[in-house]
């Protein structure tokens, strides 16, 4: 899905990643949305959706997405025709329309949500590149080991903890030999009496997407350190969105040419410093975080009209393209009918993990950047900003993440970035730049904006 860029080869994979889950699943999903609502009826709810909503501390927790999304809406619809005039360009204005929603399966990925593996399609100055991380990384010969020591030491250099012995014995780094297992990155707190007990899950392989993932995961476990001294009925997540949000909002600082260049995976650039550099840069950060935005909502939205009976299970299907017409702007390749569960192709369906954490966490670590920035007396744009070696951005985050959920969010929050509500602000000023870009250039080429 990262590579080809041949339309019917594509239309098979996807179709044929769909056809082995879905249909499999539905009636197994169904008797887990009746089990999950039975339960959580017993206790008092009116249906799942209730529970899991009241994990955020937030009354109206649908209308206080929706308005959050209607701020980064212009952003996306930006980015979106952008991409979709490139796309027309390459598989022609029979397979792509000019003011329509994108074939969901022709933007570098199974879901559609990171259109990462695009950008060389959709560098804005394709003679200014970017470092290869993956290809230092290989030649370098890093192995899973190193590139969880590398983001290790992005976090002691702030003043965070050092993983524990446990960590690096127990921990799965890489897929072991001879048996299936279940790759998906995921951090434990194994919740040992001593308190040392953490470990990663992840197949690791040697390039720039798992260096990534193996800091957001680290992310998970200096969190479930940091409010360690916690009593046990506090040691969680201020709201599940803060610890998405942790390790994420390091890599905002990992991702910056001039890091990678201090830790020798890129060579010190010419063009750092230059427009054009810095607008593909922000192209390449934004098809991986703005482009995961809308698919990042409607995935709860979805779950929670399961789980409140607004749509039938024969409803399931379209309600769920229906979804990710109206807020991705993307449709489904070909036909799909009411047998079909494509929803279940997506790991955190049957997984049943909360997913509006991400859309949350996607907005939330560019407010707690732009306050662990403020910290470090970084000076010039947001997004050149690396926290490297910053004891006072570390000390930021210790204040914080230390409270676990023994306090309402908003005070938590409030006292790592000086706000009580998350917000997109820093996100739009971090895509700033490239807003203004995309506007410019989408409004000289004619190019339609939305669908």
């Amino acid at each position: 899905m990262q590579n080809s860029r041949n339309y019917d080869e594509l239309l098979d994979v996807w179709l044929r990643w769909r056809d082995a889950v879905g249909p499999q699943m539905r009636r197994s999903y169904a008797r887990l949305v009746s089990l999950l609502n039975h339960v959580a009826r017993s206790s008092g709810y009116s249906d799942q959706a209730e529970v899991w909503k009241e994990l955020f501390d937030i009354p109206d927790l649908r209308s206080y997405v929706e308005q959050k999304w209607q701020r980064l809406r212009p952003l996306y619809l930006q980015l979106h025709a952008y991409a979709r005039s490139k796309l027309r360009h390459l598989y022609g204005k029979n397979k792509v329309s000019e003011k329509g929603p994108i074939p969901a399966h022709i933007l570098g990925n199974m879901w559609a949500q990171d259109w990462s593996s695009l950008y060389s399609l959709l560098a804005p100055y394709p003679g200014v590149e970017l470092p290869d991380i993956s290809s230092e990384l290989q030649g370098q010969e890093y192995t899973a080991d190193r590139i969880f020591h590398t983001a290790e030491d992005f976090y002691t250099s702030i003043g965070l903890e050092p993983m524990t012995k446990t960590f690096w014995k127990r921990s799965m780094l890489q897929k072991p030999a001879g048996r299936d297992v279940m790759c998906h990155g995921s951090a434990f707190n194994m919740h040992d009496w001593r308190g040392e007990d953490f470990r990663i899950k992840m197949c690791t392989e040697i390039d720039s997407s798992h260096f990534s993932t193996a800091h957001h995961e680290m992310g998970h476990i200096e969190y479930y350190m940091m409010y360690g001294d916690q009593p046990d009925l506090y040691q969680e997540g201020a709201n599940p969105a803060f610890h998405e949000a942790v390790g994420d909002t390091i890599l905002l600082s990992v991702s910056t040419p001039q890091h990678q260049s201090i830790i020798g995976l890129a060579a010190p650039s010419s063009h750092a410093d230059n427009y054009e550099f810095q607008i593909n840069y922000l192209m390449k950060m934004a098809l991986r975080t703005v482009a995961f935005l809308p698919f990042g909502l409607l995935v709860d939205l979805w779950r929670w009209d399961v789980f409140e009976g607004v749509v039938t299970e024969e409803e399931w299907n379209e309600h769920w393209w229906n979804l990710r017409e109206q807020y991705q702007g993307v449709r489904p390749p070909t036909a799909r009918h009411s047998t079909d569960f494509d929803p279940g192709s997506k790991y955190h369906i049957p997984l049943n993990s909360k997913y509006i954490s991400y859309f949350l966490s996607y907005q939330l670590q560019f407010q707690f950047h732009k306050a662990l920035c403020a910290a470090a007396g970084h000076q010039g744009p947001l997004h050149t900003c690396d926290i490297y070696n910053s004891r006072a951005s570390g000390d930021t985050m210790r204040r914080g993440l230390r409270l676990g959920c023994s306090r309402p969010w908003p005070d938590v929050l409030e006292l790592m970035t000086g706000d009580r509500d998350m917000s997109p602000d820093a996100l739009l000023e971090y895509y700033q730049p490239l807003m203004q870009w995309l506007q410019e250039h989408n409004a000289q080429q004619d190019i339609h904006v939305g669908w």
